[in-house]
């Protein structure tokens, strides 16, 4: 059984459809929209576009003040949408930076194998409290966890009867892995371990072998009681 989602209020509160779509085009501008410019920009009828933009205002959502003219005339009402800056993110410097920490630490490894178990119990989908799972359904669980986070994984036979390989296709994490591979696979290593701990299945997952091919990487899983991988 999944666990519950947990909806953030602020974002329950956001906008939808039509209304989602002013404010986006609001925050896209980067300048003061006017009625007319909102109406051109979404195809809405004037009155339609107005009546969203009011709505955002009331909602906290967008700003409303009158042109500033030098000239004489009845001023337009522009509408500015506080929120994020419009730029570039570069969340791949942000991981090479935080893995070149956790890199720099004593025992790096064990550590980076920690954080991995702590987020491999806090992602995978639970059973049942009365539900027990087996080797092959915890596989099958910690194959659609991983497929989720993009690692294209695929399941095939082992060495022994006991055990079962995960040969992950891509890496979602590579550009960083090849800099800091030790640190990132251990906690790829970890996020699985933490996956099946919590889960209670008799199978572990004891190895990782990375770059196996340069589009491969291979997990070595291992049985120790009920059923087969």
């Amino acid at each position: 059984m999944a666990a519950a989602t947990l909806i953030d209020p602020a974002v329950a509160a956001l906008p939808s459809g039509r209304r989602a779509e002013v404010l986006g085009r609001l925050r896209d501008a980067g300048h003061p929209l006017s009625v007319g410019g909102v109406a051109e920009l979404t195809g809405l009828h004037v009155n339609t576009a107005r009546f969203h933009l009011d709505g955002l205002v009331e909602d906290g959502l967008a700003e409303r003040r009158a042109e500033e003219r030098d000239v004489p005339g009845r001023p337009k009402i522009l509408y500015t949408a506080p929120g994020e800056t419009p730029g570039p993110r570069s969340y791949r410097l942000l991981a090479e930076m935080l893995t070149g920490l956790v890199a720099s630490l004593r025992n790096a490894g064990p550590v980076a194998q920690e954080v991995g178990r702590s987020w491999g119990r806090h992602l995978i989908e639970r059973a049942a409290p009365s539900q027990r799972v087996d080797a092959g359904e915890a596989v099958d669980r910690l194959t659609r966890l991983l497929d989720g986070i993009g690692f294209a994984p695929e399941v095939a036979a082992g060495r022994s009867g006991r055990e079962a390989e995960l040969r992950l296709h891509h890496c979602p994490f590579l550009d960083v892995a090849q800099q800091h591979t030790d640190v990132v696979c251990a906690i790829h290593l970890g996020l699985m371990q933490g996956a099946l701990a919590e889960l209670d299945a008799p199978v572990q997952a004891v190895a990782l072998e990375p770059f196996v091919t340069p589009n491969l990487c291979l997990a070595r899983l291992r049985t120790h009681g009920r059923g087969r991988p």
